[in-house]
């Protein structure tokens, strides 16, 4: 990686913090100067004449105030231990790179899971449903039981977002938190425990330079590299519009995979996945096997009989009808109520979450019996 002392880093930071200078631009300068300590180094007459580069712009690059800036961002990266990659360098994530737009240059805490064998970002909603939240979960660890070297993705927000993060660091994988902000600051401050947790087994990134607070706009622009980093992107849960459909959109426009879980017509946190189903931008997938089919990845650790879901996955009501169904397979509906207590919608209504999660299965009769092993 680049690191604090590295020469041409000065360079690299300070082209970044030019005013109108967006990372295509910014390659176009590179390639017809050779590179950025060149393009400081050039006059303003030569610059100007290079397409998209007028004599305004081209004046950007003859002020010493971007390079004190630079050398102010370089002694906070020394300081919080912050490495840089260029987008020429080896280590920047090989996937991104094939990326027209992605970013010439990412600051980086941790060093763990930028450029593994498969890479699935998970984004949804920040007012994720209790069925949402637990799905994200289960698909998320029914990937980390099945496969080595794989890496979650997402943007450590509300919702979503943290839950996929958390719960690939429970099943014991990396996972890449994309800020939409400098790394002086976590934001949400609730998340500061998770973010640490991250740079230990996995990695917070971003291309925003630490003087750069948490704006609106700087969070769609992060999404890029959400969509970026990955194979493919998985959507949990997302209204008609916002955040996780643009990641989406992204995804496909990079001619990666998308994938979608469908929720109920009415729920307007499903709306946005059920479109992305409905206009075939996204795969239907309900599962971590789905997940694994949809994107033809083999499993890397064998499978030693059912799997093993924690406790602490399951609601109480989940949990009670768990063990009646342990002990009574196959079981009906409606001995589950009377044995449980609980109203028949209610058993219902749990039974076809536990389905979709694959805990359980229906046979002939309508009998369910455990696909799972209780701990």
């Amino acid at each position: 990686m680049s690191h604090s002392s590295s020469p041409e880093l000065q360079f690299q930071i300070a082209l970044t913090m030019v005013p109108a200078i967006g990372p295509i631009t910014a390659r176009k300068l590179i390639e017809k100067v050779g590179s950025p300590r060149g393009i400081f180094k050039e006059k303003s007459e030569t610059l100007q004449k290079i397409q998209g580069i007028g004599p305004r712009m081209s004046q950007s690059f003859n002020t010493s105030h971007l390079l004190l800036q630079a050398e102010k961002e370089m002694e906070f990266m020394k300081r919080h231990h912050i490495s840089a990659l260029y987008y020429k360098d080896p280590e920047y994530p090989e996937r991104l790179k094939e990326c027209s737009d992605a970013p010439i240059l990412l600051y980086v805490r941790g060093n763990d899971g930028l450029n593994p064998s498969r890479s699935i970002s998970v984004v949804g909603t920040r007012q994720a449903s209790t069925y949402g939240k637990d799905l994200c979960r289960a698909i998320v660890l029914g990937l980390c039981s099945q496969l080595e070297d794989l890496v979650i993705v997402s943007g450590l927000a509300f919702g979503i977002d943290v839950i996929a993060h958390r719960a690939a660091l429970e099943g014991g994988i990396p996972t890449v938190a994309v800020l939409g902000h400098g790394l002086s600051t976590i934001y949400p401050h609730a998340h500061r425990e998770t973010a640490r947790k991250i740079i230990q087994q996995g990695a917070l990134v971003t291309d925003f330079h630490s003087g750069m607070g948490p704006e609106r706009n700087n969070f769609l622009r992060r999404n890029r590299i959400i969509a970026g980093m990955a194979d493919a992107t998985l959507v949990v849960e997302s209204a008609a519009a916002g955040g996780s459909l643009i990641t989406a959109n992204m995804a496909n426009s990079y001619d990666r995979d998308v994938l979608a879980v469908p929720g109920r017509t009415v729920d307007q946190r499903s709306r946005g996945c059920n479109s992305l189903i409905r206009n075939q931008v996204a795969a239907l997938v309900e599962s971590a096997e789905d997940v694994l089919h949809h994107l033809n990845w083999n499993r890397d650790k064998p499978q030693e009989g059912p799997t093993v879901i924690p406790e602490t996955m399951f609601s109480r009501e989940e949990k009670k009808l768990m063990e009646l169904i342990q002990h009574h397979h196959p079981v009906g509906p409606g001995e589950l109520s009377i044995h449980s207590g609980l109203p028949i919608h209610v058993v219902l209504s749990l039974l076809t979450q536990m389905e979709l999660k694959q805990w359980i299965s229906v046979e002939p009769g309508n009998l369910y019996q455990l696909r799972i092993s209780l701990t």
